[in-house]
């Protein structure tokens, strides 16, 4: 057994098996089931997911103004025909404009919730910056995500994201994103306990590339679900069924 096992177990308890269950039962989107004439990250990729039976991980920024909209990019640049941050823009502005490749403009954090009303579950990736306070963005989500009943859970790379709802609304499934990039040797092991000690999630969203991991299995053995990001080709497909629970998956890695 780990000597970090104890530690663990005390402060990151797993999570009860019932409030975590759906989300080994789901295959996940990654942005939508995105392509020609799909953006991702818009209602339509969204719909194609739907149709296909999938569940939808998405992205999150902060607008200007405190809403959360549905885009990936700290710029606008890569997909869109504006440039300039993201957080630069009001959500009314926002909204007014186009995603490349496709009819669709960005979107809202609402009004994907009522795009998707429960249909499929949702994985809300929140985007942080260590420099910046994560406050603003969460409460941003959370003010979304109030009355809605569908199954659905946000996580984040920043520790702190899942430690804020865990205190300010701890109904909410969280989940901690993990890599071992660059993060290798006895350092990447306390690192990533550390991180898991502050975030305090009831899963893990888990880089495929990494898998097999000691740390991954470690955290799946005592009953945390591990997702696995992002199965791009059936041999991750394989990898991700052996060694997670699900998969968050686009392109080749949807058969």
């Amino acid at each position: 057994m780990s000597p970090f096992a104890p530690i663990d177990g005390w402060l990151a308890p797993a999570p009860p098996p019932g409030r975590v269950g759906w989300l080994r039962e789901w295959r996940y989107a990654h942005r939508g089931l995105h392509g020609p004439g799909a953006v991702e990250n818009s209602p339509t990729a969204f719909d194609l997911a739907m149709r296909a039976g999938l569940g939808i991980e998405c992205d999150i920024q902060r607008s200007q103004d405190g809403r959360a909209m549905v885009f990936h990019d700290w710029q606008l640049d890569r997909l869109t025909g504006e440039s300039g941050p993201v957080a630069g823009r009001t959500a009314a502005k926002l909204a007014m404009i186009k995603l490349n490749g496709g009819k669709d403009a960005i979107p809202t954090l609402d009004a994907l919730l009522d795009q998707v009303a429960g249909r499929v579950p949702l994985l809300i990736e929140i985007k942080s910056r260590r420099d910046q306070r994560i406050g603003p963005v969460c409460l941003a989500v959370r003010r979304a995500l109030e009355g809605y009943q569908g199954n659905h859970a946000v996580m984040s790379f920043d520790p702190r994201v899942p430690r804020w709802f865990a205190s300010q609304s701890p109904r909410t499934i969280r989940g901690l994103v993990v890599t071992e990039e660059g993060k290798r040797g006895l350092g990447g092991t306390w690192g990533r306990h550390a991180a898991l000690w502050h975030a305090r999630p009831d899963f893990l969203a888990y880089d495929v590339r990494d898998l097999p991991s000691t740390f991954a299995a470690a955290q799946r053995a005592r009953a945390l679900p591990v997702l696995a990001w992002t199965v791009r080709s059936a041999e991750l497909a394989a990898v991700a069924a052996a060694h997670a629970d699900a998969p968050i998956a686009e392109g080749e890695g949807l058969p």
